[in-house]
């Protein structure tokens, strides 16, 4: 069995595959998905598949294949429908997959949640710490 490292409330991550850096995640093991902001997204298809193009932290034409779709309930109850794809994430200087959606959080303080999906088997959670993973 793997140990689970402990993280914080508060994790800076980096994502590699898509030159993104230093992003402020909060641990939200209420959230089921793991999301990432972005100012705008369409879907679109191509060759048989379905692309999600995105723009993220200001950089357009973010292009990911759609893994799947999933409807999902807000914390203010709304279902919304939520594109879901693969891409690496980097904690404590390790490479994790990761199932991450996009949508519009410009209204939220953190750019990024780390749900239970990602979190579970892998990392226990200190909410009385934060940024455990950068200060390794």
């Amino acid at each position: 069995m793997q140990e689970k490292r402990i993280i914080g409330r508060i994790e800076t991550v980096d994502l590699p595959e898509l030159g993104l850096y230093n992003i402020c995640a909060k641990i939200d093991t209420g959230a089921e998905t793991s999301v990432l902001h972005c100012n705008q997204f369409e879907i679109f298809e191509k060759d048989g598949h379905r692309y999600i193009r995105c723009t993220i932290q200001g950089h357009p034409d973010f292009i990911f294949l759609i893994h799947r779709e999933r409807v999902v309930k807000s914390s203010f109850g709304q279902s919304e429908t939520r594109y879901i794809f693969i891409t690496k994430i980097k904690l404590f200087k390790k490479l994790f997959d990761i199932k991450l959606s996009v949508r519009d959080r410009s209204a939220m303080s953190y750019p990024m949640l780390l749900g239970r999906n990602f979190i579970s088997g892998k990392f226990l959670v200190d909410v009385s710490q934060d940024d455990l993973a950068k200060n390794i």
